[in-house]
């Protein structure tokens, strides 16, 4: 029995490994073949009549762990110089704009349909508002430099600002002034903490001398990001900082605290960081999804009572990024169709508590919204051309900051 499972496991491992390098020329998300995948093992045991345990409580573990390799990735993979202002404030707004658009609009559809509270309805909108970088990240690998940077940076403030939002709403009784004066003072807290955890970590990653060296650091992060979270502290704010340290040590040098930290040998050490975490992220991702697909059921996937609303969502996610691409000035193709859902909106509404539930906001629907918007992108990705050039580069100039 051990051996038959240890099969299975490494058999869908490697298939999502083939999903994984063919992506590229099928544009197929991976999101849509990894969850089919899942759907068809649970097939497969309910045909053999294979007895499997209740899985689910692993979902928001892997979610989580999977959420903070993810943006790690990502912010390792940029640059952060005054030439990058622009793009990373351009990429915030885009980011911030359409959670804050996207959730009072359907949280006023929800009240008005469900007759529940203004606070609750936000509460269960709030999910459906956020790009999840899982999907988002990986999906645009191909895209020309400049299009992967600014998705990058946009679905990892996307997560980050959907998540403070989320805790914001969900853990205030009564939002009064008093709030966002707290609010504002956890994220200085987070600040605080996220520079000296950053510090900290890249001291050691640059000390340690024993064989086993990287996974302390990983552990450590996640530690230092669940501690984070218990305090409701923006913790994914310190996995964007760290990441962007540690990618962009170059940049630092001017500063003379951080030749303590001695950048030339230590790059040679986030390099092989950098690989440890891609492969990593693959593993978790790849996992966590397959197992919310061998979790979702049939009638789920096909519920015609949540589908209109499916529609509706997908139809705001939409005409709300082309109406903000174009204030921007930014192409619509590719990046209008980069707005996946996925492992971040998932994990938000597994955070609602079941008295805050609305009826028809449920996993149905989220499973609808999640496979209507890759295959979206999907489509988006397959008739898109890949930009190269200046035209890609589009940075955002002063006047286009003011005219907000």
């Amino acid at each position: 029995m051990t051996g038959t499972i240890i099969i299975t496991i490494c058999t869908l491992l490697l298939i999502a490994y083939l999903f994984d390098l063919t992506s590229s020329k099928t544009k197929i998300p991976s999101v849509i073949m990894l969850l089919l995948l899942g759907w068809l093992v649970q097939q497969g045991s309910l045909l053999v009549k294979v007895n499997i345990p209740d899985l689910s409580f692993l979902l928001p573990i892997l979610g989580t762990v999977g959420l903070i390799l993810i943006v790690l990735e990502g912010s390792l993979e940029l640059e952060f110089n005054n030439s990058k202002i622009g793009l990373i404030k351009k990429s915030f707004v885009l980011a911030l704009l359409p959670i804050m658009a996207m959730s009072f609009l359907l949280a006023f559809l929800f009240m008005h349909f469900s007759g529940a509270s203004f606070k609750d309805s936000l509460l269960n909108a709030i999910p459906f508002s956020v790009i999840s970088s899982s999907i988002a990240i990986p999906s645009v690998r191909n895209q020309s430099g400049a299009t992967k940077e600014f998705v990058i940076y946009e679905s990892s403030f996307s997560d980050i600002t959907g998540i403070l939002f989320f805790n914001f709403i969900a853990f205030n009784a009564t939002i009064s002034a008093g709030s966002f004066g707290y609010f504002g003072l956890d994220i200085l807290v987070m600040a605080i903490i996220s520079f000296a955890a950053t510090v900290g970590l890249s001291l050691l990653l640059s000390k340690i001398d024993h064989h086993i060296k990287f996974a302390p650091i990983v552990i450590l992060i996640i530690l230092v990001y669940e501690l984070s979270k218990i305090y409701n502290l923006p913790a994914l704010l310190f996995i964007l900082l760290l990441g962007l340290f540690l990618g962009n040590l170059d940049e630092l040098k001017r500063f003379k605290w951080i030749e303590r930290l001695k950048p030339d040998e230590l790059n040679i050490e986030i390099h092989k960081f950098r690989e440890l975490i891609t492969e990593a992220t693959f593993l978790v991702r790849t996992v966590f999804f397959i197992l919310f697909g061998y979790l979702m059921k049939t009638s789920e996937l096909l519920n015609t009572e949540t589908l209109k609303w499916a529609i509706i969502i997908l139809a705001c996610i939409f005409i709300t990024r082309a109406v903000l691409l174009k204030i921007f000035k930014l192409d619509l193709s590719p990046l209008l169709f980069v707005a996946p859902r996925g492992l971040i909106n998932i994990l938000l509404f597994l955070s609602i508590i079941p008295e805050k539930n609305i009826s028809f906001v449920n996993r149905s629907l989220m499973i609808q919204v999640i496979f209507l918007a890759a295959i979206v992108m999907m489509i988006g990705l397959m008739t898109a051309k890949k930009v190269a050039g200046p035209s890609a580069e589009q940075h955002i100039d002063v006047e286009d900051m003011h005219s907000l």
